[in-house]
């Protein structure tokens, strides 16, 4: 297999996918080694049949406002492969949700998935709906057309959903509601359920815990304690206000928090008064960041801006997608960073992520440091399918062991020889070699 040749085949099958092509180029150039060294996979075709979903699911949604006007989407569900589970990944509500980037959140879910060591396959789905500005019954009305489009192509032991960015609680339980009135079943079909039907303890905050477990563990490697350390954060959902609360317990200082708009700026760090603020403002009143500033008046609003001028010892992204470039990681390196650990899906650039390695910092890609999320769901199922409840003690120590488990392989796969620990190379090979080796135990399907 020559990555190269790969990627250029797809290029031309699927023009116009520029991040699903992304994360192809950047999986294939770090296994392409290892993938040589097994002739089998070559003669079975078993890259482009990774590469490749297993199928493309998509629909029109049709949903009314509050003004009685019929508003149309699109719904999709990419259910990339399923090897080692049951399709597994998120649903994201976005106004620039399309095929391209569901296929490459899809692709790296099945690394993902691989990784926490749990039998999930990947999958990824969602719509060019955007909660941002609409009433609960306009968010209501959506999730209840959405699934009674999507309904017929899941079920707990064959796609099971969970959120994503736009798709929290309130989300979740309008689409499980509606799956129950169709199918009159009461299963595990979605994870990220409320704790009176279902959910898991842990789950909400389980992507960035996760987060912050892996850079504990990535910081050790070199014998640095996160104590005291100051963190830049992006982001101000889920993901970001769980690594903020889980790096305040840890002895941490978060400087930074944003949304589309912009970035704030605490010199004095965001600690657990203004944590809970910020979970107030964008949770429950769904408001914005600049907020903050106006709240806290010695905090700095930036509009427009990303928080990565900022100096600090770490950063973790996790809003979105390619949200730190060339430009930005040479600022962050500029600024004395030592780690960079992502909560979002790929959101540093292919130039990035080569200075990053170039400098001999530590950086992780979000595929191990943010499987947190997916680890507790796939916990989720499992107490649904045993009909317990496990504590939230049980959860934590389970999700912190996966997380260590992950870090160990990716050592395992990713250390060279001068002793810099390659996380992207690790992760990929390790997730990559468990998936390889279940679809070719199971021959080829027709």
């Amino acid at each position: 297999m020559k990555a190269t040749e790969v990627v250029s085949k797809l290029q031309h099958l699927f023009p116009n996918q520029p991040e699903y092509i992304q994360a192809v180029s950047q999986v294939l150039g770090t296994i392409e080694e290892e993938y040589n060294k097994h002739p089998e996979f070559d003669r079975v075709n078993l890259i482009e049949r990774l590469c490749i979903p297993d199928r493309i699911i998509q629909f029109r949604v049709n949903w009314i406002d509050d003004k009685g006007n019929v508003q149309t989407n699109m719904g999709y569900r990419i259910q990339q492969n399923n090897s080692i589970g049951p399709y597994k990944g998120g649903l994201r509500f976005h106004a620039s949700v399309n095929v391209s980037i569901l296929k490459f959140l899809a692709f790296e879910q099945v690394f993902k998935n691989a990784l926490t060591t749990l039998p999930m396959g990947g999958a990824k789905g969602g719509s060019d709906f955007s909660p941002r500005g609409k009433s609960n019954a306009e968010v209501m009305r959506f999730c209840q057309a959405f699934m009674r489009e999507l309904w017929n192509y899941i079920g707990p032991d064959i796609d099971v959903p969970a959120g994503d960015i736009g798709v929290g609680g309130r989300e979740v339980g309008y689409m499980f509601g509606q799956y129950k009135t169709l199918t009159h079943q009461f299963v595990g079909i979605l994870t990220g359920k409320g704790q009176e039907f279902g959910g898991s303890l842990i789950r909400p905050e389980a992507t960035g815990y996760g987060n912050v477990y892996f850079l504990e563990n990535m910081l050790k490697t070199r014998g640095i304690s996160l104590s005291g350390k100051t963190v830049l954060v992006s982001g101000a959902g889920n993901v970001a206000q769980y690594t903020i609360e889980k790096l305040l317990q840890l002895g941490a200082k978060p400087l930074t928090c944003s949304d589309s708009d912009g970035f704030i700026y605490d010199p004095d760090g965001i600690d657990t008064n203004k944590l809970a603020y910020i979970m107030e403002l964008k949770n429950i009143e769904r408001g914005r960041i600049k907020e903050y500033a106006k709240e806290y008046p010695h905090a700095q609003y930036f509009p427009g801006e990303r928080p990565w001028g900022i100096k600090a010892d770490i950063a973790t992204p996790c809003a979105t997608q390619n949200e730190i470039d060339g430009k930005d990681a040479q600022k962050l390196i500029d600024n004395g960073i030592i780690a960079v650990t992502e909560g979002a899906n790929m959101p540093s650039t292919p130039e990035a992520v080569k200075i990053f390695q170039d400098k001999k910092i530590l950086y992780c890609p979000g595929k191990a440091s943010n499987a947190g999320g997916v680890a507790v769901s796939g916990l989720e199922m499992s107490q649904n399918s045993e009909r317990l409840k496990w504590t939230r003690d049980e959860v934590d120590n389970y999700l912190h062991r996966i997380m260590n488990d992950i870090h160990d392989n990716c050592v395992k796969y990713g250390t060279q020889t001068d002793g810099y620990i390659n996380y992207v190379k690790g992760a990929n090979v390790a997730g990559f070699l468990k998936v390889a080796r279940a679809m070719m135990a199971q021959g080829v399907g027709m």
